[in-house]
């Protein structure tokens, strides 16, 4: 599994994109779980369409989790995924009608969530990645619960021009997530992505991400384990290959300081709010706050 580098490309069984569908997977056994916080109906048949046969084993259930998939991992899915259906149906709620999910890998929230009526949801993500969802889902005969406009663009490219290409109107509130994602660009790359979304957003919208202290190289031992772990089952994946590891701007702050006025709450917060314990931390996201927020009046740049 090769190591990250400007102009790399995938699709959902290499580099990077596999994580999309792993995280596809743990939310598959997320799903299978007693206490429902989640429901994605439409992990299980995704990850199986890839055709990575150990995450296949997994996400149907035909192999345990065991330790390949932590505890702390299936709730960890559970909580973030909750975190953020829950953030684009109170954005919803208030009237936003125009929705984009960045990096959307295998997400399928523009098919399983009740979105109302006129909601167009922007799905942006790698050529690759966004064929073969539309065309995965469309075989499993599932409809959109939105507008769903499938943008095929690079986040290190001109991904703007095609968004608006598809549709987008930056004259209109936007809710915005970037889920997962901001750890797998170059700092400078984040830190463009955060002013391009900044500058594409009218008072009004809003954002939700995930927030890490600045140096993710504090999380490469951990990475470096469960990367271990999978290999003794044959699946050589080197989780801390696909980031870009080292000092970065912390999210929240950064948002702060372009106009976005946030909350959030920390991992073991949200774990504790819905009864679940953090025990094991292999992913160190005990120290991740999920924030969202919204743009402030009169502050755009």
């Amino acid at each position: 599994m090769s190591t990250r580098c400007d102009g790399d490309s995938w699709d959902l069984a290499s580099s990077v994109g596999a994580t999309a569908t792993m995280a596809a997977m743990t939310r598959a056994i997320a799903s299978r779980a007693d206490d429902a916080l989640i429901d994605d109906p439409f992990a299980e048949p995704l990850v199986e369409a890839v055709g990575v046969e150990l995450l296949t084993r997994l996400a149907t259930g035909a192999q345990p989790p065991g330790d390949l998939v932590g505890q702390a991992a299936i709730d960890g899915a559970k909580v973030r995924t909750r975190f953020y259906d829950e953030f684009f149906l109170d954005a919803t709620r208030a009237g936003i009608r125009q929705v984009v999910i960045l990096a959307s890998g295998l997400d399928s929230r523009a098919y399983r969530l009740p979105w109302p009526a006129g909601t167009v949801v922007y799905e942006v993500d790698q050529p690759r990645v966004v064929e073969f969802k539309t065309r995965t889902l469309a075989g499993l005969g599932a409809e959109p619960t939105a507008d769903r406009e499938a943008v095929a663009a690079d986040l290190r490219d001109d991904w703007p021009a095609a968004l608006r290409a598809a549709g987008f109107d930056p004259a209109v509130p936007t809710a915005w997530s970037a889920e997962g994602l901001l750890g797998y660009l170059p700092p400078e790359a984040q830190d463009r992505l955060l002013d391009t979304v900044t500058e594409l957003s009218v008072p009004g919208s809003r954002v939700a991400t995930e927030s890490r202290p600045g140096d993710e190289n504090a999380v490469k031992e951990g990475l470096d384990r469960v990367s271990e772990r999978w290999r003794t089952h044959g699946f050589d994946f080197d989780h801390a290959s696909q980031r870009y590891l080292g000092r970065r701007g912390e999210a929240a702050p950064c948002l702060a300081a372009r106009g976005w006025v946030l909350t959030g709450a920390g991992v073991r917060e949200l774990f504790a709010a819905h009864g679940l314990p953090l025990d094991e931390d292999d992913l160190g996201m005990g120290g991740v706050r999920y924030v969202s927020g919204t743009r402030a009046a009169d502050q755009r740049r």
